[in-house]
């Protein structure tokens, strides 16, 4: 019987070249793609695959993220995350023998992984024991990596993680500001530097933003029901909420 699997990635090129070589090995069935963690939890919901390839680094919500979902709603989906660059989630999937795959995928590194979730859906052994240990375990780590750098001028200046109130993406810099310092990140992307960040504190609620929503001071109703977040920095900065973290942050703030 074929493999029923849902593709995720925020790039719409991955997405298709995943598909093309799920379908070069034959056995699966495509049963949907999603762009984002969103997309991706409502598609899970409703199609109940038998495998989801995971991207991890996505705007809004996170692949751990998703796969925390997967755990809480006891779903039976098999989880194989991809990444391009995470090393510590590598060291995780590698130390608690769960799948992963490495952007860019590689045709036998890809069949590999489906044999693997073959015999465990064969032998019905759940993945998701090792996906809590992964997704704790990931955390920690990030946790752990406490301090971040700031270019100021010609220096760098470490703020700890906590300290950051916003950061955002302006053309090809990304600004992060602190309550006393403001500046720019030698990360290349946002989705970098929120890899390095803690995911249950900075969220990013709008492609070109990222937040700490323990610096948030107000929720600022906005047109179509959607909100503007003025943070606690010095000129009260007011930062989008996407329509597709609208509902995320409604559900947390319980508004």
């Amino acid at each position: 019987m074929n493999l029923r699997a849902l593709v995720v990635d925020d790039e719409q090129l991955a997405r298709d070249e995943l598909c093309f070589q799920i379908a070069q090995i034959g056995g699966m069935d495509v049963v949907g793609q999603a762009a984002n963690g969103v997309e991706a939890i409502d598609a899970l919901d409703a199609r109940r695959p038998d495998l989801v390839f995971l991207d991890i680094q996505m705007p809004g919500l996170t692949g751990f993220e998703v796969a925390r979902h997967v755990i809480a709603a006891k779903l039976q989906t098999q989880v194989v995350f991809v990444t391009a660059f995470d090393q510590h989630a590598v060291e995780a999937f590698e130390v608690n023998a769960a799948d992963y795959l490495l952007k860019p995928v590689e045709a036998d590194r890809l069949e590999q992984a489906v044999q693997r979730v073959r015999r465990r859906l064969e032998a019905g052994v759940p993945l998701n024991e090792h996906l809590e240990k992964i997704v704790r375990l990931v955390g920690e780590r990030r946790q752990r990596r406490g301090q971040v750098a700031v270019r100021v001028g010609e220096r760098f200046v470490l703020v700890q993680a906590d300290e950051v109130i916003y950061a955002s993406l302006n053309g090809d810099t990304i600004s992060i500001v602190t309550g006393q310092v403001a500046g720019t990140s030698n990360y290349r992307t946002l989705d970098e530097l929120q890899a390095s960040l803690d995911p249950e504190v900075f969220w990013r609620v709008h492609r070109s933003h990222l937040v700490n929503i323990n610096k948030i001071k107000e929720i600022v109703p906005w047109f179509s029901r959607n909100y503007i977040l003025r943070m606690k920095d010095g000129k009260g900065t007011e930062i989008p909420v996407s329509r597709s973290q609208t509902k995320r942050l409604r559900d947390y703030l319980k508004l």
